[in-house]
């Protein structure tokens, strides 16, 4: 297919998993090296996630990974997918994302979120206060983040206080969700809007209908931007894309089950005892999973665009093998048509 034809971009967004066998650390390598073959094969961009005490998975520190990710490749726009800002101060997000923006101009995006990105009992570890842990006071962080780029509307107690260094903007902010909250949230303060589609609680269509409808011109953005997270696995058969959903499954049932542990190979999961219950709870995660061969994937996610009107798509793909993982990423570029880059940094 050519790009003529292909009226979104693909990005792709990184959890770093952790396969069984393998040391976590080791995942954090793997995301650079997808990172670079992510960019030879043409993605949009390239962003990382916020998520703790999760044994399948390593992106604790987004800010961290995006530097190195940055530094190791050369066009690609790299990002947060995204910071959760009730586990941080937003002077902080903003000093972090400027120092982003001075060392890579204009690569940078700044994606967040309002939940913790984990359990309870982390999320007071991370806040360090039981009270905030309840706190829903999202729209006061934002309007605090904002004005430390583009000062208070009003009297402030922070009006004084400069995110250093002051002379380049915040990055592009786009507020995620997995429910109309974000879109509506998103709408209202003139931001880039993602749909987390591959565990998402609503129709995606109505979430990305819900940000267009409601969307208020903002002086960072004057149109609306929406991007589509997809969970998506791409094999050359349908047999082996059917043993990695298999895998896929058993990760999600293991999570769901209070049993979080390391990425499962396909074997391990054709190993495992199914239980009705479990093929129950693998049946849900399948809803909100694109598996099968290049062109059974493309045909998906574009319809998937076309239900939705969504200007990106944003896929995670998690396989316990890193090279298959990226092989997954590169079967889709190719039969997505997306322009290979040449002359980009290898490390």
């Amino acid at each position: 297919m050519s790009t003529a034809e292909q009226p979104w971009a693909l990005s792709v967004l990184d959890l770093s998993p952790v396969p069984s066998g393998t040391a976590p650390s080791r995942a954090l390598h793997e995301t650079v090296e997808l990172a670079r073959h992510a960019e030879r094969l043409g993605y949009r961009r390239y962003w990382l996630a916020e998520h703790h005490n999760i044994p399948s998975v390593a992106s604790t520190s987004p800010e961290v990974m995006i530097a190195t990710v940055a530094a190791a490749t050369t066009t690609i726009r790299v990002g947060s997918g995204g910071v959760m800002l009730p586990n941080h101060s937003p002077l902080k997000v903003a000093e972090t994302f400027r120092v982003l923006e001075a060392l890579h101009p204009g690569r940078i995006d700044l994606g967040i979120g309002r939940a913790p990105g984990t359990d309870p009992r982390t999320a007071v570890a991370l806040r360090r206060s039981r009270e905030l842990l309840g706190a829903d006071d999202f729209p006061t962080q934002f309007a605090e983040l904002r004005g430390y780029a583009d000062g208070f509307d009003g009297p402030s107690p922070f009006s004084s206080v400069r995110a250093m260094p002051d002379d380049v903007p915040l990055p592009p902010v786009w507020i995620l969700g997995s429910s109309t909250y974000g879109a509506e949230a998103a709408a209202d303060l003139g931001t880039g809007y993602a749909y987390a589609g591959h565990f998402g609680s609503v129709d995606p269509a109505v979430a990305l209908r819900t940000y267009r409808s409601a969307f208020r011109p903002s002086v960072h953005w004057p149109r609306p931007h929406a991007i589509l997270a997809v969970a998506v696995l791409c094999a050359e058969t349908e047999q082996r894309a059917e043993e990695l959903a298999v895998a896929s499954d058993l990760s999600f049932l293991r999570l769901r089950s209070g049993r979080p542990a390391p990425l499962p190979s396909p074997e391990e999961a054709a190993a495992h005892p199914w239980t009705e219950l479990d093929r129950a709870l693998a049946a849900e995660h399948r809803s909100h999973l694109v598996a099968g061969t290049p062109e059974q994937v493309l045909a998906r996610l574009r319809a998937l665009q076309e239900a939705t009107l969504a200007d990106e798509l944003m896929v995670m793909t998690h396989v316990h093998d890193p090279a298959e993982r990226r092989r997954s990423y590169e079967l889709l570029a190719e039969v997505a048509g997306l322009p290979a880059v040449s002359g980009v940094a290898f490390g």
